[in-house]
């Protein structure tokens, strides 16, 4: 089968290479899964260039890369429920390949018809389902979120403009398209064109500050806009696209009693758990809907892996890249 690997840390740039490799071997417990998609995601980076902590560690020689997808049931170990022609997402490992050998308990079996560029991106609508509910912020109040054009924060705003959760959107340089607004966005703090973070996002809500911040980026920005947290906001660290720190003074953390967070993907340790099952239908159907929009930037065979590499790296505003099998 053809998969795209990698014998090295370093650079997505510079490491990956497309080859053939044996078929996996299911064993008890395990699911042979003949992928359909597999997003390309930040996270996939980090792995390429050993930034987990363990047990997320790449084995050598000859990993394959990429951490989530989706695809078909082909065959089942011992002592496995599924049913072969099961359509499955999942996070694990190995998924820029054409097959894939999974633990089954690492499966979210999903209706036989859910889109192809979906399926293979359920780590992205359960993490950013997620990061609205650990931002706390209430309907009514205030949510900012960083890299707004970023598939995650489009998914953030739509799920918040569900719960009545008023958004601004941070963006580096506005566009025309997507329109943020269309998506859930209250209002757009264009980083570009403003001279003060704390007044505009003052002005945007009335006075009222912000209740939180979801932030992908860090840099100076963050820092501007914890210090408009209103008194008891927090911010959900999710993501970091700049190259440079924030700074804070105790004061700017201890006089509005303000909290600062780290999110881990919930299946990054550990697969789902039968009580999360009513949450993860409730994300799939959403996220299945015709009008939940989803930013994909491109669809990709695997031999197409430079480009989709290169466009998440560099183009994070055309959307998702996705590769398909």
């Amino acid at each position: 089968m053809k998969a795209i690997l990698f014998d090295e840390i370093g650079s997505p740039r510079d490491v990956l290479y497309l080859d053939d490799v044996p078929t996996p071997r299911v064993g008890d417990g395990e699911v042979l899964v003949r992928m359909v998609s597999a997003s390309v995601n930040p996270g996939d980076f980090l792995f390429i260039q050993n930034l987990y902590p363990e047990p997320k560690k790449p084995h050598f020689p000859r990993q394959i890369a990429g951490n989530h997808g989706a695809g078909i049931v082909e065959a089942i170990g011992a002592d496995v429920a599924l049913q072969p022609g099961t359509l499955v997402a999942f996070s694990h490992y190995n998924t820029w390949a054409e097959y894939a050998a999974i633990p089954a308990e690492w499966l979210i079996p999903l209706p036989a018809d859910y889109p192809a560029e979906r399926a293979g991106q359920m780590v992205n609508p359960i993490t950013a389902w997620d990061l609205l509910v650990d931002s706390r912020v209430l309907p009514g109040q205030w949510l900012a979120v960083t890299a707004g054009y970023s598939s995650i924060s489009t998914m953030v705003m739509q799920f918040a403009q569900r719960r009545g959760i008023n958004v601004i959107a941070v963006v580096r340089r506005q566009h025309q398209s997507p329109d943020l607004k269309e998506l859930g966005a209250t209002a757009i703090l264009d980083l570009s064109d403003v001279k003060g973070i704390r007044e505009a996002v003052m002005d945007m809500t009335g006075g009222a500050g912000l209740n939180g911040i979801i932030d992908n980026v860090g840099g100076p920005a963050s820092g501007e806009l914890i210090r408009t947290l209103a008194l008891g906001g927090q911010m959900v660290i999710n993501g970091g696209m700049s190259a440079e720190r924030f700074e804070l003074h105790n004061f700017d953390v201890l006089l509005s009693g303000a909290e600062i967070r780290a999110n881990i993907y919930r299946y990054f340790f550990s697969p789902p758990v039968e009580a999360d099952r009513p949450i993860l239908r409730e994300i799939v159907d959403i996220f299945g809907q015709p009008g939940f929009h989803i930013p994909v930037g491109g669809i990709h065979p695997l031999t197409e892996f430079r480009l989709a590499v290169a466009n998440s790296l560099d183009r994070a505003d055309l959307g998702k890249q996705i590769f398909t099998m």
